[in-house]
């Protein structure tokens, strides 16, 4: 699903290259849930955003589903993305001045689906989450793990094959945070979808069957935790 060749992402200060992320090579195949750890600074959000396409590569080739992500133009880029990846922020990023159903629903209007279906989708969306009661409540009416499960439904309701998600339990209690890593799980492993996930906890990297570890910019290790079935 995605293979990754000598990405490099620096800032040039001066003459002088700032390097964020170094000769990264990998492959992560459908199906994965792939965990990216190391210390802040290490380039882990970098690598997650080149992967959603919200920052291109300085250097290198990135493929996605078969498709040369470096030589698309942006239209092209941004379509790939809608179709197939869904992001997951750690600070939520719901819009404030919409209500659930709103958000949930607004992958959706981007993507010109027919209203009749986005009502289904969005309907199908609050009743797997429990959240038709707050359908119509705003942001700041949830508790943080609602918002971040407002969040995930937003993501799934595009049903993406993809799910890339930066840090999304590091705002929350660990009673919610282990429901949302079992979500992921479940995800991953009942409907096949391929997660990566930036995180600093070991225990919440776990939950995958892979770690890339990254320090200083640099993949130091590719642990395979177990084989996918």
């Amino acid at each position: 699903m995605i293979e990754l060749t000598n990405i490099e992402k620096y800032h040039a200060n001066k003459g002088v290259k700032h390097y964020v992320l170094r000769h990264v090579t990998a492959k992560i195949n459908a199906g994965e849930f792939v965990s990216v750890m190391g210390p802040s600074g290490a380039g882990k959000s970098t690598l997650l955003n080149i992967l959603g396409m919200l920052e291109e590569p300085t250097y290198g080739s990135y493929r996605f589903m078969g498709e040369d992500v470096t030589s698309l133009n942006e239209r092209k880029r941004i379509e790939l993305y809608r179709n197939h990846i869904g992001f997951v922020f750690q600070a939520y990023h719901l819009i404030d001045e919409m209500t659930v159903q709103e958000n949930i629903e607004a992958p959706l209007m981007y993507k010109k689906v027919p209203s009749a279906e986005r009502k289904s989708r969005v309907a199908d969306m609050l009743d797997r989450f429990n959240m038709v009661a707050k359908k119509d409540l705003f942001p700041n009416q949830l508790s943080g793990g609602q918002q971040q499960l407002v969040g995930i439904a937003r993501a799934l309701v595009a049903q993406p094959g993809l799910i890339l998600a930066d840090e999304p339990t590091g705002n929350l209690q660990s009673v919610q945070a282990a429901e949302i890593m079992d979500l992921f799980r479940k995800l991953n492993k009942e409907e096949g979808i391929t997660i990566i996930q930036v995180t600093h906890s070991e225990k919440n990297a776990e939950y995958g069957n892979r770690i890339l570890t990254i320090e200083d910019g640099v993949v130091k290790d590719d642990q395979v935790l177990s084989a996918l079935i």
